[in-house]
């Protein structure tokens, strides 16, 4: 619970106005819920507990209700920030699985799209949005009907599916370091040399990032990448066709080899264009919070109770990446959002243009 006064509060009906109407479903007890699993990963039924130790009958059916209530209510502002993120140069993305108890396919996935970066940066130019977006499986259609209309750049890792969008695919050079260190694990003692070796180069990549950070804008970074990276990478591809001819393409560092041949094309699209990120690091953050609670409720009973969750932590991931507090954010929405007529013009409640109140 945020705190033992909001016992008492939540308790007052809600003659204000709300989201849900009527009985104790506040804005600011919505909130506390919303937040409660999605933000801190509580389930229901403990939250049901902690509830009942301030003396609150609330069960976990009800609270499950007025959630996707929200959602539907959150509906239109997700929407709102699909469509400010579809306007961007560049989009990073990746995919999680979900189990959904009555699909008729229990594995399905979650996909999540994000811009800009994951605070506020006064270099960035580009919205923080993170949306995720429930499908029942992993078919590069889901991405090509996400993205429709989109022809920036897309970070993503080798996953084929992506190669169906009209987008410029940009490799990741974390994923690509990743399989040689799953190689290096494989590896007896003493006979990883040459993953190590992989290893260091794209750790030179990553040096020279480092130092690109530290300029003052984004054309002093590009500039040091465009003139620093490109003698490693082709010190790098020399010794992967070097290596390719040596090495087993069966053996788990053949395989790496072959994987970084075949994506350096990709790979390399990051000296193209300063906008461009080196990897696919802030997708793959996004994502986490999503992969830790699921440890705690394990899975979603319904595919609309996926796509309820997927609005939700939509909401709550971009306004964490934007500064904000989730709790104070939901709030300002489940009070203003009923004051307005369907339709109406909400971009003043966008989470880079909303006015809190402390």
């Amino acid at each position: 619970m945020r705190e033992n006064g909001n016992a008492e509060r939540h308790q007052t009906s809600a003659n204000a106005t709300s989201i849900i109407p009527k009985g104790i479903a506040t804005p600011s007890l919505l909130s506390q819920i919303i937040t409660g699993k999605f933000q801190y990963s509580l389930p229901l039924y403990r939250q049901e507990t902690l509830f009942k130790q301030y003396g609150i009958e609330l069960n976990r059916r009800t609270m499950s209700d007025w959630i996707k209530k929200c959602a539907d209510a959150l509906q239109a502002l997700y929407e709102r920030l699909h469509q400010e993120l579809l306007k961007q140069s560049v989009i990073q993305a990746d995919e999680t699985t979900l189990n959904v108890i009555k699909e008729a396919r229990s594995k399905c996935y979650m996909w999540v799209y994000c811009t800009g970066k994951d605070a506020p940066d006064k270099h960035n130019l580009t919205p923080n949005i993170v949306l995720y977006d429930y499908q029942p499986t992993r078919s590069g259609q889901c991405a090509v009907d996400f993205l429709q209309g989109f022809d920036g750049y897309l970070n993503v890792d080798g996953y084929q599916a992506y190669e169906s969008t009209q987008a410029t695919l940009a490799g990741c050079w974390a994923h690509s370091r990743r399989k040689f260190i799953e190689t290096e694990k494989g590896i007896s003692k003493g006979k990883s040399g040459k993953a190590t070796m992989v290893i260091s180069y794209i750790k030179k990549l990553y040096a020279i990032e480092t130092l690109a950070q530290q300029s003052d804008n984004a054309e002093d970074a590009f500039k040091i990448r465009r003139e620093k990276a490109p003698e490693v990478l082709a010190s790098y591809k020399a010794w992967l066709e070097k290596s390719a001819q040596q090495i087993s393409p069966k053996s788990l560092l053949g395989k790496a080899i072959q994987y970084n041949l075949n994506q350096w094309d990709k790979l390399s699209v990051y000296l193209t264009d300063y906008r461009v990120n080196i990897d696919n690091n802030r997708a793959e953050r996004a994502v986490k919070p999503f992969v830790i609670a699921r440890k705690n409720w394990l899975f979603s009973n319904t595919g609309n109770g996926a796509k309820s969750s997927a609005i939700l932590y939509s909401i709550i991931e971009t306004v964490k990446s934007n500064g904000l507090i989730p709790y104070d954010y939901l709030v300002k929405l489940f009070e203003e959002l009923p004051k307005r007529e369907t339709g109406a013009d909400i971009d003043n409640l966008l989470p880079w243009n909303v006015k809190l109140t402390s």
